[in-house]
């Protein structure tokens, strides 16, 4: 008994401990404000994310087909706007570039961002979009707060412009990022574009919530009218009982 007590107050303590972890990380992240029921946001995340990162970055968990069905796109639109690899319609979404090519470029090759928000949240994946600023020092040079000595280079640094790096006094500890160079967007518009980015992202890394999530209410209210005609029935069997 003492034994599992223990287990049972170490797994406790360590799920606090992972927690409040999480917690204190995601409290210096700008929240990211997705809605996975936004359809216009996440059309805008697909057409940033398929014109920007899927040169490197594959989604082997998503269809083309179920991105059509669940973002209100026809096969045409896809087929035209989304695929530039060749794919058929009921294909997963793959990068374009092959797996030797991206060790010989990276040392490695580009992780798949299936499940990225899953593994490190939607605040997360935000918040390193908008942390990359220039570094002369780094192989690809480019350097990020969120993710700091991030081997991957900034595709959207056309978009964003060019941030530099403002540090603390005598530190190399970065105090903030300062926007020298403006790129096509204006800040705002960069925050919405990194946002609905994260949102369609957020959207691969689980599409059935949008089902699972629409169905709720009325799983809740099938429970709720069941639980009435138990207690009904329940009330009718018991009513001869002293």
């Amino acid at each position: 008994m003492k034994k599992i007590i223990s287990t049972v107050a170490l797994t406790v303590g360590l799920l606090v401990g992972t927690n409040a972890a999480i917690a204190q990380e995601e409290g210096k992240l700008p929240a990211a404000g997705t809605n996975v029921h936004d359809q216009a946001s996440l059309q805008r995340g697909a057409k940033l994310y398929f014109n920007y990162c899927v040169g490197c970055h594959s989604l082997k968990y998503v269809r083309y087909s179920r991105i059509a069905e669940d973002l209100g796109l026809s096969e045409d639109e896809v087929m035209k706007n989304l695929n530039f690899t060749g794919a058929k319609f009921g294909d997963v979404v793959i990068s374009h570039m092959p797996e030797d090519s991206a060790q010989q470029f990276f040392g490695k090759a580009p992780p798949d961002l299936s499940l990225e928000v899953r593994a490190k949240t939607a605040d997360w994946v935000y918040g390193y979009l908008n942390s990359f600023y220039v570094d002369p020092t780094r192989p690809v040079g480019w350097n990020n707060t969120v993710f700091p000595n991030a081997s991957m280079p900034f595709p959207l640094w056309e978009l964003q412009g060019i941030q530099t790096a403002v540090k603390k006094e005598g530190s190399d500890d970065v105090e903030k990022l300062e926007l020298s160079q403006p790129g096509k967007l204006t800040p705002a518009q960069y925050q919405q574009a990194t946002r609905d980015l994260t949102n369609f992202l957020e959207y691969a890394a689980e599409p059935a919530a949008l089902q699972r999530q629409r169905y709720g209410i009325w799983v809740l209210l099938f429970l709720a009218g069941f639980t009435f005609l138990a207690y009904l029935l329940k009330k009718e069997y018991w009513k001869d009982v002293h």
